[in-house]
């Protein structure tokens, strides 16, 4: 994140995917005394505006309409940062090695960019939830929406969803404001015009127009939403949040993401259908929870070398890699191996994944659950768990593979102490069973898991790594984060110079390592 001018952009290209700090279909609607700034939504008049065949004479009308119903989204955000060398720059973890080599912690002002849209005329705004949510180690101090006649408003966060990646804020005023309603996605064509209005680079108001270039399309992140409408309308950095409308006026997609090899459009965009958002933005407006449906299986598509060896249709159903012990798949009697063809009913396809079908059921529901298993097809019922949230996915998947080699940095929103980052250079977390079925460990075992090293302390150099597993401390049990840290610092009380750890590590044997104090 920059100090000025700075949206949270996650680029793609690959399977990289470009968050543009970036919607659903909506109407401007009417209702109020003549003289309240309200955009016009008349049927009559938009088939004046729009040719009901060819191309759009104009879409300057239509663009005046709606527009006003289109905000600016800033962010003020308060950033600890480091003035020393770190090895944990970059990370929320960033300012606990401050201190060493003179360097103090500090903090810096930093703001993020975007775009959203009023659903109602008592200001409730529809952004997406990276234009609003803190980075790294950072506070969200302010959120200000800003009108197209640069009126500036101060928002209050009425709910958000990272999942979904959706935010809805309130701002206030005595007028009624301009507003626009969600259409209907699932009527958009390939082909169909569109036009995306927004705050591209920070510079305000910007309208572009292009035509769906694709529906429900599927980028390969994997996510329980990885489901898109794609458009070649212009896209860029600050268009995040914003509106993708038809030729009606309603919006059908909020803009989200690019594909990009160089962080501008290059006529690959991607915007959050509006039957995917709307009822999640309903339930944030109205302050319900937002739960999801969650088997407990690692999966990937059927497609090239694997299809072919299983004799099976390209890209229909999903390979079963791994499945968790006691969730939704595995009480099902779901097996690795499995190939999942139907999800209740419905085809899983690579524009209709397995993720995206159960994360749309409700937790709690029996489904049957159509697979392969050895060549012959099975049924299997299943009562669908909740899903995780994004944290807890994330880390329980970081041990997959070899992988966990490759990278010791500390890893977001994972629990750790101050005192241990400082004084062993290490970041731990609890041994939960999430961790201790990716580490092919017994839940029971106890201990905390490994998910930072600081490669210049001493934990470094004696080859600890992310996914070892810390059983005893100074021939102690630890459990918790508290655990070790009572131990380290009973020894510096005690004038010892370091603790005695006992690592377990995949496939080897227990070892006992001592490592320094700092």
């Amino acid at each position: 994140m920059q100090d000025k001018d700075t949206t949270r952009v996650r680029y793609s290209y690959g399977l990289t995917s470009a968050l543009l700090l970036g919607g659903a279909a909506l109407t401007l609607a009417t209702g109020y005394p003549a003289g309240a700034q309200v955009a016009q939504n008349d049927d009559s008049q938009m088939a004046r505006m729009v040719p009901r065949a060819g191309a759009p004479e104009s879409f300057a009308d239509l663009t005046a309409q709606l527009q006003p119903a289109v905000v600016n989204i800033s962010t003020r955000q308060r950033i600890q940062v480091s003035s020393g060398g770190n090895p944990f720059a970059g990370t929320p973890f960033e300012g606990l090695f401050g201190n060493r080599g003179g360097g103090q912690p500090q903090t810096r002002e930093a703001q993020s960019l975007g775009s959203g849209f009023i659903i109602s005329a008592d200001g409730y705004v529809v952004t997406n939830n990276h234009v609003i949510a803190p980075q790294g180690r950072g506070e969200v101090e302010e959120i200000t929406v800003t009108m197209t006649d640069g009126t500036e408003f101060p928002a209050k966060l009425i709910g958000n969803d990272a999942s979904s990646d959706l935010a809805v804020l309130k701002i206030e005023r005595r007028e009624p404001f301009p507003f626009v309603r969600f259409g209907d996605s699932s009527q958009a064509r390939v082909g169909d015009w569109v036009i995306a209005i927004g705050n591209p680079f920070a510079l305000g108001g910007t309208v572009t127009s292009g035509i769906v270039s694709a529906v429900y399309r599927n980028t390969g992140s994997g996510g329980a939403y990885d489901r898109y409408i794609q458009t070649d309308a212009s896209i860029n950095r600050g268009n995040s949040g914003g509106p993708l409308f038809d030729m009606q006026g309603n919006v059908i997609g909020i803009n989200n993401a690019i594909f990009s090899p160089s962080g501008g459009s290059v006529g690959i965009g991607f915007a959050i259908p509006a039957e995917i958002a709307a009822p999640i933005v309903e339930k944030l407006r109205s302050g319900q929870d937002i739960e999801r449906g969650y088997l407990g299986i690692q999966i990937q598509p059927v497609a090239g070398d694997l299809a072919d060896s299983l004799d099976l249709p390209q890209n229909r159903g999903e390979f079963v890699q791994s499945v968790e012990p006691g969730q939704a798949a595995d009480k099902a009697g779901i097996k690795p191996g499995d190939v999942v063809t139907k999800i209740n009913g419905k085809d899983v396809t690579s524009d209709q994944t397995l993720s995206f079908l159960v994360a749309n059921i409700e937790p709690g529901t029996r489904i049957p659950i159509e697979l392969y298993r050895e060549g012959e097809r099975r049924t299997v019922t299943a009562t669908v768990g909740k899903r995780p949230s994004e944290e807890e996915l994330a880390q329980s998947q970081m041990f997959n593979g070899d992988n966990q080699q490759e990278d010791n940095r500390p890893t977001p929103g994972a629990s750790s102490g101050e005192a241990l980052a400082e004084n062993l250079g290490l970041q731990v977390s609890p041994l939960t069973p999430r961790f201790a079925q990716q580490l092919g460990v017994s839940p029971d075992s106890g201990g905390l898991v490994i998910l930072g090293v600081d490669p210049n302390a001493d934990v470094g150099q004696k080859g600890l790594q992310r996914g070892d597993i810390v059983v005893t401390a100074n021939y102690r049990p630890v459990n918790t984060v508290a655990d070790l840290e009572t131990i380290v610092s009973q020894a510096k009380a005690s004038g010892r110079e370091s603790v005695l750890l006992r690592i377990q590590r995949r496939g080897r044997p227990l070892t006992y390592v001592p490592i320094r104090l700092r």
